[in-house]
């Protein structure tokens, strides 16, 4: 399984729903630096990509 954060196991992003849960999720995720949320994003916008889920955030700082 993919997952949005590796080390923690966090938001798995295999599919599309998925890729939408962990948008949905990702400011829910607590003890993470902002360069592994840099990190995490760049997996998500990939995910994205591959299982045709559009984002409407360029950033997860955009995120509410």
């Amino acid at each position: 399984m993919e997952y949005a954060f590796p080390k923690q196991e966090k938001e798995p992003i295999g599919d599309a729903t998925h890729v939408r849960n962990a948008v949905a999720r990702f400011m829910q995720v607590k003890g993470v630096t902002d360069d592994e949320r840099d990190a995490a994003w760049r997996r998500i916008e990939k995910a994205a990509r591959q299982h045709g889920v559009e984002l409407s955030e360029k950033d997860w700082r955009e995120l509410k």
